[in-house]
């Protein structure tokens, strides 16, 4: 170690300010990759729940038109029974 190093000013030293900006700039750095992951993440899940929805929405429509079709069924058979 150099002597710039070990010289202090009011009791920190120099090591202990660059180690201490290091360990900064390491959790900083840590925290904007998480951070930045998460937005990724939740990005990701917002797509695939807007195409969940979609597919859901197709499904429903399918739904009701296939009740339609069975109520006019049932109408017809009810029409053709009180016929008899």
């Amino acid at each position: 170690m150099t002597s710039i190093e070990h010289r202090q000013l009011k009791g920190i030293t120099i090591k202990n300010i660059v180690v201490t900006i290091l360990s900064t700039a390491s959790i900083v750095t840590s925290v904007m990759t998480s951070y930045f992951q998460l937005k990724s993440d939740i990005s990701e899940v917002k797509v695939q729940q807007e195409a969940q929805n979609r597919v859901n929405e197709v499904r429903l429509r399918v739904l009701e038109g296939q009740v339609t079709v069975l109520q006019r069924e049932v109408e017809d058979i009810k029409s053709v029974k009180n016929k008899q």
